[in-house]
């Protein structure tokens, strides 16, 4: 009888510090994998046009860009047409181009897409902060390896892009990879 009693006494505990232990691990995992949130809502309209990179996640695709642009225009078919450009290895260099096309992915508000430049790949292309007035807007894909700052002009006003800075390490970006675009 007194081993039993023992027993319990050493198998509770245990258990209870193995659940402790468990919930400890699934809140780290879970914090580090946090969701990343979209706007909630995009006006595809007042999105499409000319936007130019401020400062971008380095990518190897991008090796060697600069004066990087994207440009956005609806489709008749319902998807957003990309247009990428950039001058490679310098302002006046060779310009680069590549058209692809970006699908809307159902009850996002349209703020998330999914951008295909090379059939049947598709890439996540979430738009995580967006100004009032679509001056500037910045993307992202939900594992948060990729990072573009764009903006509908060439310059930004370096207080609006501290503020964005500032959005973007509450979000848990590492701004120390961000590097600025040349533009002219």
């Amino acid at each position: 009888m007194k081993s039993l009693f023992l027993q319990k006494w050493i198998v509770v505990p245990l258990l209870l510090i193995s659940l402790l232990i468990l919930f400890i691990f699934m809140t780290i995992i879970k914090a580090k994998s946090q969701t990343l949130e979209t706007v909630p809502n995009v006006d595809l309209n007042k999105f499409v046009g000319k936007w130019y990179e401020i400062a971008s996640y380095p990518q190897r695709f991008q090796k060697g860009c600069h004066c990087t642009t994207a440009e956005y225009s609806l489709s008749e078919k319902g998807y957003v047409i990309v247009e990428n450009r950039c001058n490679k290895d310098s302002i006046n260099g060779k310009q680069s181009y590549i058209k692809g096309k970006a699908f809307i992915e159902k009850g996002s508000g349209n703020s998330k897409l999914k951008v295909q430049f090379f059939w049947p790949f598709k890439g996540k292309y979430w738009i995580i902060d967006l100004a009032d007035d679509y001056s500037y807007a910045v993307v992202s894909h939900p594992n948060k390896k990729y990072l573009w700052i764009l903006s509908r002009t060439p310059k930004m006003d370096p207080t609006v892009y501290e503020q964005i800075l500032s959005r973007l390490k509450e979000k848990g970006f590492d701004l120390t990879k961000l590097q600025f675009t040349k533009q002219i």
